[in-house]
């Protein structure tokens, strides 16, 4: 990992606004003196994420997300503490002259095997014996600008290529295995892939954790062979082309999904490049929300048959779970995004993206299919099946539209149809109850010091010379990384304190908790030695009861004796720091 001190990095981070910053990547609206947006690290619906332009941190008051500029940059897209010093030195202008990516010390290995399988399918496909696999990818009009970009490469038409090469570097064959790029059999230890197109995936660091093997010749075979899920490869975690794309769709406050990375890699060959494709599973909670981080506007456009309408569907009410409404482009004849580009046009795709349709649209399309409405059992299905969508649509205009397209359609009138309908007032009603968390006197002690230590060096003082021991461990721990931080820089400052910790994220929520109580900004110094005099009190309290469980289990009356003696001193000394 590059080295950098902590004077550097905190000149970074002051080198730019967190508002500016955050903006690129939410929304933002200022009320008073703070900025409020929809939280991105959790299904947030209404803004809970406050940003203080002032501190130069955001605290979100529903899932205490919390941190300074690095921290969002971080959680936001996946990446590490240095990887987002890197984007934000880049953002200001500041040239660092180190690589950001770092290598991950877990499954190190497994990541090491996959890089160096990866660069042996690329050198493959590059020699004689790659001419036809090459020759292939032309044919289905994959240039070898394509093919670089996408790293494609070739598995050759032999079973323990791999398997030796991994052996000469070490890697035992229980790592192998492990990697799921070999399988033992009747044969002893043999290559997954052999005689195969390889299409590598990418986690959402760009770093290789699968591959899609594809036959390119007659032979009788799965068309493809996906990478079996390994410690590091998950399906439902992963969006294939997320890496390239995510800058991409981020500018253009756009993303398309596709169902295959072929559509994917057709798409980038016409210019289309803020594209993710699923990796053949279902969408997950973790896709969708991994999909709304990177753009406002999301546009499905899976394959044009009666499976990828139900695929189409099936997306749409994952993410109108996540509060996002998608749009839809529908394909003609059955086909898939790549065989489209190719049999129609690119002007044509590109046509169908600029004018996608509404989902209510879709769902009406959708919701058609097998009804015959001569017969009125199934247009009263298809009205009930309608209706019940509207009654999950926030968007009343849209709503409006569709009560009367439905009511066109069925010669029903759009009064019944809205007689039908549930109103704002007849939903079911889900209220969120806030958690409100009851503290001791002790813990609100702790608390308040820490809020002072962290605006005041002069509280920091303080608690060196009065405070040995806080009750409670998280606070605990912060109080002595405060101290800790003043010791070593002689100032403090939130936003470079929280640099400072780095990758405590509990440590990281905890100043958030304290940071957002409710307290005056100027304190006297009778309220700070309040707060020394409770905190000291439950020492004194926690050690007599100590003792007087040691009476009772003492059996000799001299030491019996000694420990009253003690209580005893530990009372008045109790009292007269009451005075």
């Amino acid at each position: 990992m590059a080295f950098l001190s902590n004077e550097e990095i905190n000149n970074i981070r002051s080198s730019v606004s967190i508002v500016d910053v955050i903006s690129d990547y939410i929304p933002l609206t200022k009320k008073g003196k703070n900025y409020f947006g929809v939280c991105p690290f959790h299904d947030d619906h209404a803004p809970s994420m406050s940003v203080s332009e002032t501190k130069q941190i955001y605290k979100c008051f529903s899932c205490g997300a919390t941190g300074n500029v690095f921290n969002f940059v971080m959680d936001y897209e996946h990446i590490s503490f240095i990887e987002a010093v890197g984007k934000i030195a880049s953002k200001a202008g500041i040239d660092l002259n180190f690589t950001t990516k770092d290598k991950p010390k877990k499954n190190s290995n497994l990541y090491d095997i996959y890089e160096l399988t990866n660069k042996l399918f690329q050198n493959n496909i590059n020699t004689k014996q790659g001419a036809e696999a090459i020759s292939y990818l032309k044919k289905r009009n994959i240039n070898e600008e394509l093919i670089k970009e996408f790293g494609i490469g070739l598995s050759l038409n032999k079973h323990d290529i791999l398997t030796n090469l991994l052996l000469k570097k070490g890697y035992s064959y229980e790592e192998q295995l492990k990697s799921g790029l070999v399988v033992k059999n009747n044969y002893g230890y043999q290559d997954i892939y052999f005689n195969r197109i390889m299409f590598p995936l990418e986690d959402m660091f760009g770093r290789v954790v699968g591959f899609s093997g594809r036959r390119y010749d007659d032979v009788k075979e799965y068309k493809y062979i996906n990478t079996m899920e390994t410690e590091i490869f998950k399906k439902g975690e992963i969006l294939y082309n997320y890496y390239r794309a995510k800058d991409i769709a981020r500018r253009k406050q756009q993303i398309i999904v596709m169902e295959g990375f072929m559509d994917v890699i057709r798409a980038h060959s016409i210019g289309v490049k803020n594209v993710v494709a699923t990796m053949g599973t279902a969408l997950t909670k973790e896709n969708v929300n991994n999909i709304k981080r990177m753009a406002k506007e999301v546009i499905l456009c899976f394959d044009g048959d009666s499976a990828g309408f139900k695929a189409t569907m099936s997306a749409i009410k994952e993410f109108e779970q996540a509060n996002v409404i998608p749009k839809i482009v529908l394909l003609s004849d059955d086909l898939d995004p790549d065989d489209y580009i190719i049999k129609k046009g690119a002007e044509s795709f590109l046509n169908l993206l600029k004018n996608p349709i509404n989902v209510m649209d879709f769902k009406l399309r959708y919701l058609k299919q097998g009804k015959d409405f001569t017969n009125s059992v199934d247009v009263a299905s298809y009205v009930n099946e309608v209706i019940k969508e509207l009654n999950y649509l926030n968007d009343d205009v849209l709503k409006e539209l569709t009560i009367q397209k439905l009511s066109e359609e069925t010669n029903l009138s759009q009064d019944f149809i809205k007689s039908k309908i549930q109103t704002k007032e007849q939903k079911p009603q889900v209220i969120e109850k806030a958690t409100t968390t009851k503290y001791n006197k002790y813990e609100k002690a702790e608390q308040n010091l820490i809020y002072y230590m962290l605006k005041d060096p002069e509280v920091i003082k303080i608690y060196n010379r009065r405070i040995t021991y806080m009750p409670t461990s998280k606070y605990r721990l912060l109080a002595r990384e405060i101290s800790y931080f003043y010791k070593q820089f002689g100032y403090i400052n939130i936003a470079d304190l929280i640099s400072f910790i780095k990758d405590d994220k509990e440590l990281i929520k905890t100043i958030g908790e304290i940071d957002s109580l409710d307290l005056k900004d100027n304190y006297t110094k009778e309220e700070i030695a309040d707060y020394i005099k409770v905190i000291y009190e439950y020492s004194v309290v926690n050690e007599i009861k100590r003792l007087k469980n040691q009476m009772k289990l003492e059996t000799d009356s001299i030491k019996k004796a000694e420990l009253g003696k003690k209580i005893i001193e530990l009372k008045m000394r109790s009292e007269d720091s009451d005075k």
